[in-house]
């Protein structure tokens, strides 16, 4: 019985260690893909944060000019309102001119008609 052993160990000793270097070879290929996959990760992760960041910047810009925007829309319609406020007061000196246009050109047809 003892000779069976040591032949099995003999036939299988090279065998598993061929396999045992294999597998540590197999370990060293599955922890440089991870390294990598790591490394690649690590790589697209600070590329996003870059475009995020530059997304951020370009919105930001877009706020200001659109605050700039809006305050010029704003100045345009307080313009616009002072015309309006302005008009509104000529109006009524304008209604008098009328008024007094026609009381004019009345009392110079009552003057022609008199010379």
């Amino acid at each position: 019985m003892e000779k069976i052993p040591g032949w099995i160990e003999r036939m299988l000793l090279p065998k598993l260690n061929e396999i045992s270097g294999e597998i540590k070879a197999l370990e060293a290929k599955i922890e440089s893909v991870d390294n990598k996959v790591d490394v690649r990760i690590d790589s697209l992760r600070k590329e996003m944060l870059s475009k995020f960041e530059s997304v951020d910047v370009k919105l930001e810009s877009a706020g200001g000019k659109v605050e700039s925007l809006r305050n010029e829309i704003i100045s345009k319609f307080d313009a616009l309102d002072f015309r309006f406020d302005s008009l509104e007061a000529k109006l009524p000196v304008m209604e008098k001119m009328a008024e007094f246009e026609v009381r004019l050109a009345e009392i110079e047809k009552k003057l022609s008609v008199h010379a």
